[in-house]
């Protein structure tokens, strides 16, 4: 069963022909014209409320045609969900910083709705499983605290953003329970610094940076993200997150109250079924900085350890399998020698979107943008002459 999935045009995607958004909806559906001055950042496949696919044939919603066919979702995702399907699935493209960001547990996600519903929309949690598609950049999770407290005393700027007296006593601090505790006590003094602090210390340090020609590449990523968000609190954020580059197929997830923010390049997404965000930085939208900076988990890590390994399940299909049961992505890579396949049947409704190559089940085309949807336990066997990528979201029951 093909599907149409939906397109978001926001201001952090690339525009036209450079997002890869775009050029997979054109390929699927003939009659979409790429505007090369529209930013198209997101695919949407899922039955979110705010971007439904539909039905290619016959342009019913999906959600509408598995409220009539609920056995479709399988058995262990009715009984641990209920009668939806628990996932969304995104191709992403961005050009531009999304937010600095961290997405609350189930528990603390149904307080933020009850307490500010205008605001946290649903009870959900939003954990993020990432794929690179091309060279893809994110920050993720706080460094290391010594490479944190490297920065935090070479940089004056960023010293007299926290306070000098603080910055003093972290630096100072040798106890792993200190250490996270003054972590803490720096990167909230950092967010909640003065708007006209934080617009003179970034515009010296950038100014230098400039003067000294020091094209490192963070240097480089504070300049681009001060260009973009200028006087932004969260440009600053860069000495304290890692700065990971995945290259494609390489993956991160992101569990709940872990800081991140996406940076550049295309990826596969894929989430639980919600909008709950808490911003503090490199955003025009609302910033609950207070609740981000109580939330976060305040454990440095090295950037190596962000990167999320897939499991192998044959030659051709690994399995991204977060810890969590709400959703999975498999990559199914077909080389051209290949010429049939079948996949691998799934205890829940699966979503496919082909990426690369082309093929047929039965009578059915698939071309780049083919989207499929697949009830619980169906395989789809594919026919094709050439090398194929595909991507299928699940539900990790």
């Amino acid at each position: 069963m093909e599907l149409r999935g939906v397109v978001q045009t926001y201001a952090w995607g690339k525009t036209g022909k450079t997002s890869k958004v775009a050029l997979l909806h054109a390929a699927n559906i003939p009659e979409f014209i790429i505007d090369d001055k529209i930013p198209y950042a997101e695919l949407w496949m899922g039955t979110h409320c705010n971007g439904p696919s539909t039905l290619k044939k016959t342009g019913q919603k999906l959600e509408e045609w598995i409220n009539e066919n609920k056995n479709s979702l399988g058995n262990e995702v009715i009984t641990q969900f209920g009668e939806t399907l628990p996932y969304l699935f995104k191709v992403l493209s961005v050009n531009k910083a999304l937010s600095i960001q961290a997405h609350p547990t189930k528990t603390h996600a149904e307080q933020l709705h009850k307490l500010y519903p205008d605001i946290y929309k649903d009870p959900n949690h939003k954990p993020e499983l990432a794929i690179a598609l091309t060279q893809f950049e994110a920050l993720c999770g706080f460094r290391p605290i010594a490479e944190i407290k490297g920065y935090v005393a070479d940089i004056p700027e960023l010293r007299r953003v926290i306070g000098e007296d603080l910055v003093s006593r972290f630096l100072k601090t040798k106890e792993p329970e200190d250490d996270k505790q003054l972590l803490k006590s720096c990167f909230q003094c950092l967010m909640t610094c003065s708007k006209d602090v934080v617009v003179e210390q970034l515009t010296l340090l950038v100014n230098k940076i400039k003067t000294e020609g020091d094209a490192s590449r963070l240097n480089q990523l504070l300049t681009t993200l001060h260009l973009d968000f200028p006087g932004d609190v969260g440009c600053f954020c860069i000495y304290f997150l890692n700065h990971v580059i995945l290259n494609p197929g390489e993956s991160i997830y992101l569990g709940p109250n872990v800081p991140h923010a996406y940076l550049s390049g295309d990826c596969i997404e894929c989430m639980a079924c919600s909008d709950n965000v808490v911003r503090a930085g490199l955003t025009p939208k609302f910033r609950d900085v207070n609740t981000l900076c109580e939330m976060l988990e305040y454990c440095g890590m090295p950037a190596s350890s962000a990167k999320f390994q897939p499991v192998v399940e044959d030659c051709y299909t690994s399995l991204y399998k977060p810890p969590i049961p709400d959703f999975a992505v498999a990559s199914i890579r077909l080389p051209q020698e290949v010429t049939e396949y079948t996949t691998k049947p799934r205890n829940s409704a699966s979503i496919l979107l082909v990426v690369e190559g082309h093929g047929n089940c039965g009578a059915a085309e698939l071309n780049p943008g083919s989207i499929v949807f697949l009830s619980s336990k169906e395989q789809l066997t594919i026919n094709s002459k050439t090398k194929l990528s595909i991507y299928q979201a699940c539900a990790n029951v």
